[in-house]
């Protein structure tokens, strides 16, 4: 099998300097079929070997059998029971790759949001000043309304933190949005929900 240089340097004598099949075998030493091949091919020769079997693939069955019935099975305790004698590394990798099978889903572990299901809604007080009167500043708060589903965001600088504020922020945002979610979700926010609600 030629290299990619003598690949290219085959296909750059005969297409570029126009020298003949023949002379190119004899400069680099193949054959002339070999060259032949290689001005035919519009892509660079690669090697490519069959890829082997692993170690494991033998205990395989017995993996999966163990994973079935205890699937927190250490590696180590695995190793015990199908007889290993080679490399932990070796099936340890395996099992890395076939425990997930046999892990049934958590489902405190995953939360899937649906569209229109819910936004996140909380208040943000960024560390600047604004100017109220004659040397006085305050830090205003601005509401900010994430929607769970798309992560889309949007935020509006409110004159305080009561009640009243908030709720014409929400109304507000949901009015340029054009729709409400099924729940708006706040996070200990006094004036929304009394504490303990």
């Amino acid at each position: 099998m030629i290299s990619v240089e003598q690949w290219a340097e085959i296909r750059r004598l005969h297409r570029s300097e126009g020298v003949p099949i023949k002379e190119i075998a004899r400069r680099l030493g193949v054959a002339r079929n070999t060259v032949r091949a290689a001005l035919a091919s519009d892509t660079a020769p690669k090697y490519s070997r069959p890829a082997k079997g692993s170690v494991v693939d033998a205990f395989e069955p017995q993996i999966r059998a163990l994973l079935r019935e205890y699937p927190t099975m250490p590696a180590t305790v695995i190793a015990e029971r199908i007889g290993w004698t080679r490399s932990l590394t070796v099936l340890k990798d395996r099992v890395r790759v076939i425990r997930p099978e046999f892990r049934g889903v958590d489902p405190a572990d995953r939360v899937i949001y649906e569209p229109g299901g819910c936004s996140q809604w909380d208040l943000w007080f960024p560390d600047y000043r604004i100017p109220v009167g004659h040397n006085q500043f305050a830090m205003l708060p601005v509401l900010v309304m994430t929607l769970a589903f798309s992560r889309y965001r949007s935020a509006v600088m409110i004159p305080s933190r009561q009640g009243g504020d908030i709720l014409t922020g929400m109304w507000l945002l949901l009015s340029q949005l054009g729709a409400v979610t099924r729940k708006l979700v706040w996070d200990r926010e006094a004036a929304i929900g009394p504490k303990g609600t």
